[in-house]
């Protein structure tokens, strides 16, 4: 896995009282999750954001930030914020707390159904 881990132990260390977060290996990277549903990632050395569509165009007129286009295609709702926009605590600190604020308006993620058998 490919990603800045000095980058993960500063979200570690801002979210460490939250017990609502978790993180998950995927995308070649490492991902934050709020109750199941991601809401930053690293790839690199750069914050993959998910800020929902009603900010991304705020989120993409700001410095060091770009279209995430993962898949080859931008997908909206989610932007890449490069190193050099992560340099402070406050700036940081910032991403977070808009991304799991985006991530607090979505449904619950559903368990997803086992394959589990039993036998009598």
């Amino acid at each position: 896995m490919a990603y800045d881990e000095r980058l993960a132990q500063r979200i570690r260390a801002a979210l460490k009282d939250n017990r609502s977060i978790t993180e998950k290996k995927m995308f070649g990277g490492l991902a934050f999750l709020r109750d199941g549903l991601m809401f930053v990632g690293i790839s690199d050395s750069s914050l993959m954001a998910r800020v929902g569509k009603e900010s991304y165009a705020d989120s993409l007129s700001r410095k060091h930030v770009r279209e995430m286009d993962f898949t080859g295609k931008p997908m909206q709702g989610y932007v890449y914020v490069d190193a050099e926009g992560l340099k402070t605590e406050a700036q940081l600190l910032f991403w977070l707390e808009r991304c799991e604020r985006f991530v607090a308006t979505l449904p619950p993620k559903r368990p997803r159904v086992g394959n589990s058998s039993t036998s009598g």
